[in-house]
């Protein structure tokens, strides 16, 4: 038995790793996958000051209340920087690191210094696609239930993840257990991107020939992967 936390991307909340988060406890690991604050059926509460670091706070209070040891902590997507902002936090917690086609940002650099692709809905806190923008770009080519399911569900995120640089005074100077999960059919954020964060960490590298979102177009490939490292 493994304890297990998921880390969603932005738009996304917990919901994004349903099929993931269903075939791992099946075979009786412990999953947490949790909405980070202002995300998910928790967008209701996206206010002034919820950034990366306060996410990366979240979840390395969740593992201490919880009282999780030897935690494999995954992120995709932009859940990469909230997954190095709660590592770093809860060291001695953490057994090993998997980012699924992740952003791993180096401590002063912000999202947007790698994904400069502007949002259909831009307001003071937050940003995000319509449904129409997520249905047409972010989930094309999915199975089109399964797609619809997914932008029923898309919120807006909290702003100073994407303008914020992020800060991350000792994480890139720890030895990790870390594998890399690319998926070449997604445009960000990127092979290059994701060389570096392998290449830093010295992780493995795997890849799944799928788009952004693995955990709904190929869960079982996915799931394998996480379990094996």
């Amino acid at each position: 038995m493994t304890n297990f936390v998921l880390i969603h991307g932005a738009y996304q909340g917990g919901w994004i790793w349903k099929l993931v988060a269903e075939r791992l406890r099946a075979t009786g690991h412990v999953v947490y996958a949790p909405s980070l604050d202002g995300c998910g059926e928790r967008a209701p509460q996206l206010r002034p000051g919820i950034d990366t670091e306060s996410h990366g706070e979240e979840i390395a209070r969740l593992m201490h209340y919880e009282d999780l040891r030897d935690v494999v902590l995954v992120g995709t997507s932009s859940g990469g920087m909230a997954l190095a902002a709660a590592a770093e936090r809860a060291r001695d917690r953490i057994a090993r690191l998997v980012y699924v086609d992740a952003l791993a940002l180096f401590d002063g650099e912000k999202l947007r210094d790698i994904v400069s692709r502007p949002a259909t809905i831009n307001n003071e806190h937050s940003l995000g696609p319509s449904r129409e923008d997520a249905m047409g770009r972010m989930f094309a080519g999915m199975d089109p239930t399964l797609a619809a399911w997914a932008a029923d569900r898309i919120t807006l995120h909290p702003i100073k993840v994407f303008t914020q640089p992020v800060k991350l005074s000792s994480f890139w100077q720890q030895n990790w257990n870390a594998s890399v999960i690319y998926c070449p059919q997604a445009q960000n954020p990127g092979e290059a991107h994701q060389r570096r964060c392998a290449e830093k960490l010295k992780a493995r590298w795997h890849v799944i020939d799928t788009g952004h979102y693995p955990m709904l177009s190929t869960p079982d490939e996915l799931t394998k992967l996480i379990v094996s490292g």
